[in-house]
C-alpha cells in the first residue's frame, strides 16, 4: 500500500472571495445533507455513500459544475464524487442536482489532498479527473502546485487495475510539469502519444476556465495515463 502524502500546511487552493448568491447559501443549507460529504480521517465505504456499486469517477476542483453535471447525467451507471473548496461552486452544483434529479452525484467541500489520503480507499476508482488546476506560475509559488509525486502515488493507489488519471491545462510549463511527475510514477502508464499529450477534448464538456483560456489564444494540453 502506498503511504498517503502527510496533511500540508502549504494548500495548492487560496478561498477565492466570491459572491455566494442568497439560492447558493440556501442549498448549502438546505441540500447539503443531501448530496455533501464530511470530512473524516476515516475511509468512505463509497458503496454506502451511493447505495449500490457502480464504477466511480472522482473529479478535483470541479469549479461551476459544467464538466461533473454533464457526465453524471450521460452516465447514470456511473457514481460522481465531485470535490471542490470554493462554496459558490458547491452551491450552484447542489441546485443543479436537486432540479435535475440526478442521483448519482456526492460532493465533498474539503482539500482533495486530505480527502484522498483520508477518506478513498485503494483500489476503489476507476477515473480521477483535474482539469485545469490552478498552475501557480510564479516560481516561488510551484509549491503550492496540485500535481506533486507525493499526492500523483497516493491518486494511483485509489485507482483500481486499469484505472485512469486524465488532465488538462491551458498552461504549457504546468503541462510540462505534469506529464513529468506523471512519467516518474512507476504505477502508471501513459495513454498518449509519443509526444506525451493527448488530443484534446474527449466527452468531457468545457468548463468556464478552459472557455477562457480558449478566447485568450491559450492551446490545451491533455494527459491520461492508466494504474498498471
Amino acid at each position: 500500500m502506498v503511504e498517503p502524502p502527510a496533511p500540508r500546511s502549504i494548500r495548492s487552493f487560496v478561498i477565492r472571495r466570491g459572491r455566494t448568491t442568497e439560492a447558493q447559501e440556501r442549498a448549502l443549507g438546505e441540500l447539503w445533507p443531501r448530496y455533501g460529504v464530511e470530512f473524516t480521517p476515516e475511509p468512505l465505504d463509497l458503496d454506502a455513500l451511493f447505495g449500490r456499486r457502480a464504477p466511480r469517477t472522482v473529479e478535483i476542483g470541479f469549479g461551476a459544475g459544467e464538466n461533473l453535471l454533464a457526465l453524471a447525467a450521460r452516465h447514470p451507471e456511473r457514481d460522481y464524487l465531485g470535490i471542490e473548496v470554493h462554496p459558490p461552486g458547491i452551491g450552484r452544483v447542489l441546485n443543479a442536482l436537486a432540479a435535475s434529479g440526478l442521483a448519482n452525484v456526492r460532493l465533498s467541500g474539503h482539500d482533495a489532498v486530505e480527502v484522498f489520503a483520508s477518506q478513498l480507499p485503494p483500489d476503489s476508482l476507476d477515473e480521477v479527473l483535474i482539469l485545469f488546476p490552478d498552475p501557480w506560475p510564479k516560481k516561488r509559488h510551484h509549491k503550492r502546485r496540485l500535481i506533486q509525486m507525493p499526492f500523483v502515488r497516493c491518486v494511483a493507489s485509489r485507482l483500481r487495475s486499469g484505472g485512469r488519471v486524465q488532465l488538462a491545462t491551458d498552461w504549457a510549463p504546468y503541462a510540462e510539469h505534469m506529464r513529468e511527475v506523471l512519467d516518474a510514477c512507476g504505477e502508471l502508464g501513459s495513454l498518449a502519444t509519443d509526444a506525451g499529450f493527448m488530443s484534446s477534448g474527449g466527452e468531457r464538456a468545457a468548463t468556464r476556465f478552459e472557455r477562457r483560456g480558449r478566447r485568450l489564444g491559450h492551446e490545451v494540453w491533455e494527459l491520461a495515463y492508466r494504474r498498471r
